[in-house]
């Protein structure tokens, strides 16, 4: 899905008792300081400043250090954001996580192609997959500039990729071959993620390996309109369809504010029901480098099969 900007519906309002995972430590990436609804990163070798409802606090750095950010983005209303530059930046750039390589540039939309919390579920992705010791079928739905999916290939998952957004596949095409995994088979289709799925299951098509990061509002290539709350129970109902006979995990990622933890539980749970396995749903979280204060970015469910 082509994704509407999600300021105004991130996950600031989450139960304090939900278990919390992590942004993992690394070397491109970095959350240097937050506060006054705006939050510090370091990307590679550019300082960017982006809005951030979670950070109503005061900012530890001094104001100079904001200041002398490569760019900033501005909110200009309407759910419409433009970028000030402040120093010379690149148009794009690449970063490294492990031993994946990809491009990253700066989007209106204010994204740059990677959600830098998402780390944390690449590993658990390789994780679960190197230790099946079987061939594996992955879906990556909703799957963005493709770092879910080559964490999967890396590891030697067959892994299917879909989204509605021809700029994000090219970019995930270009990753694929920046990180050393042309010959890795994954198939790039741009395709409304609800209508994929359910062709999916009247064609027999089974995965063992579910990812989803569906958007609060977006449009498929031909139009179709995609609301979080009317569409993703049908998305998880169909998909459980398409799980093989033996599945292996299901994760999806939800960045808006008003998903109550217990309808994401239920509907993953509508996949996964009568399988075994642990489901555990929580906060992805990112800490800040310097004072430690955590930002929460977003909830998360995963479905794990047992050993």
């Amino acid at each position: 899905m082509k994704r509407t900007t999600d300021y105004g519906l991130r996950t600031t309002g989450l139960p304090t008792d939900l278990p919390r995972l992590l942004c993992p430590e690394w070397e491109d990436y970095a959350l240097l300081d937050s506060g006054g609804g705006q939050k510090l990163e370091r990307f590679g070798p550019y300082t960017l400043v982006r809005p951030e409802p979670a950070a109503r606090w005061r900012p530890t750095l001094a104001r100079q250090v904001w200041e002398e950010a490569h760019a900033i983005l501005r909110d200009r209303g309407k759910t419409r954001y433009e970028w000030e530059f402040r120093r010379p930046i690149d148009a794009s750039w690449l970063l490294h996580y492990r031993a994946l390589t990809f491009r990253v540039r700066l989007e209106t939309s204010r994204h740059v192609g990677v959600f830098p919390e998402n780390a944390a579920h690449w590993d658990w992705i390789a994780a679960q997959i190197q230790a099946a010791g079987r061939p594996i079928r992955v879906l990556n739905l909703f799957g963005y500039t493709g770092l879910a999916t080559l964490a999967a290939a890396q590891v030697g998952a067959a892994v299917t990729h879909v989204d509605a957004a021809a700029a994000a596949l090219k970019l995930a095409r270009e990753n694929q071959s920046l990180s050393g995994l042309a010959d890795h088979p994954i198939r790039w289709l741009e395709d409304d993620a609800l209508k994929f799925v359910q062709r999916e299951a009247r064609r027999g098509s089974q995965y063992d390996g579910i990812v989803m990061d569906p958007p609060r509002f977006g449009h498929g290539p031909q139009g179709q309109v995609w609301e979080f709350f009317e569409h993703f129970p049908l998305l998880c109902a169909a998909c459980r369809g398409i799980l093989s006979s033996q599945p292996l995990f299901v994760v999806a990622t939800v960045y808006a504010l008003n998903v109550p933890p217990a309808s994401l539980r239920q509907n993953l749970d509508s996949i996964t029901h009568g399988l075994g396995g642990d489901l555990t749903v929580g906060e992805l979280a990112t800490r800040e480098l310097g004072a430690g204060r955590v930002i929460p970015n977003a909830l998360f469910g995963r479905w794990a099969a047992r050993p």
